[in-house]
């Protein structure tokens, strides 16, 4: 399947400003760059660094004045199904070793806090995939998606008290439910192909029988049809634009599109693998 992804980002720069951009498609095996631009108004000269996981870091340095950053791409993604009834989880002692660090609390991610809460609720439940699943879906039921009702302090424990929050918190509070249950969990910024309106769109992946698995608890957004950009454990380490000086953001349009017909299908009932 291929798609052509796009960001374009305005700011007003007030100072001298560093930004550390994170919006280009990452590079992964089953997620092929075909062709991309990335254009600076004004041009300045740029560093690049790739992370582990395939996030891939642009820093700029700016002075005063506007800003534009204009990004796009086409990407063809190469996912694969499988069967969620077959998928386990993967005991602690067989996950591979870089796994580990998405087993623990985070800054978003108080999986210490909700381990009481995740155990009595899910703990029950057959593991694996479909445990997994139940976990979203009772997000999907219980957590109101409220635009605006969230900023950037509010934490998987903010959204279980507040029961409302946007597609970052779903993520977060999905991810502390799965590693509460000793299941590796990470964030995922993407491109998202249905959602509307346009936007960067947050998911969740976990480890599940040797791969990593999309998760989406808002339904939102197909997952056949997300092109990652980066991973992390929570959205600290996966903002779109990190800022250090002062900056203040006047535009963001953000788009997606298919280049060939894509099959539709109700997100929670396929196994979507990315490595």
């Amino acid at each position: 399947m291929k798609f052509t992804v796009a960001s374009r980002l305005a700011y007003e720069v007030r100072e001298t400003t560093v930004f550390i951009l994170n919006i280009e498609a990452a590079a992964l095996r089953n997620q092929k760059i075909l062709a991309e631009r990335l254009d600076l108004t004004p041009a300045v000269a740029l560093d690049r660094h790739e992370l582990d996981g395939g996030t891939r870091l642009v820093r700029v340095v700016v002075e005063p004045g506007t800003f534009e950053v204009d990004y796009e791409a086409t990407v063809e993604l190469s996912m694969y199904d499988a069967d969620p009834a077959t998928l386990r989880e993967t005991p602690v002692a067989e996950l591979p070793l870089e796994a580990i660090p998405f087993l623990n609390p985070s800054r978003y991610c108080e999986s210490d806090g909700l381990a009481r809460f995740a155990h009595r609720e899910f703990g029950a439940l057959p593991p694996g995939h479909q445990r997994v699943t139940a976990i979203c879906n009772w997000i999907y039921e219980n957590v109101d998606y409220l635009s605006g009702s969230s900023d950037s302090q509010t934490s998987a424990y903010d959204t279980m008290v507040q029961r409302a929050g946007v597609c970052r918190d779903f993520a977060h509070l999905g991810i502390a439910f799965c590693r509460a249950l000793a299941i590796p969990a990470r964030f995922a910024s993407s491109y998202a192909w249905q959602l509307d309106p346009p936007d960067f769109h947050a998911v969740f992946e976990c480890y599940l029988d040797g791969a990593w698995y999309l998760f989406d608890p808002t339904r939102k957004a197909a997952l056949q049809g997300l092109v990652r950009i980066g991973v992390g454990r929570d959205a600290a380490d996966a903002a779109f634009a990190t800022i250090y000086g002062d900056a203040v953001m006047t535009g963001m349009e953000v788009s997606i599109a298919p280049l060939e017909e894509v099959e539709d299908e109700e997100p929670t009932v396929r196994a979507v693998g990315i490595a």
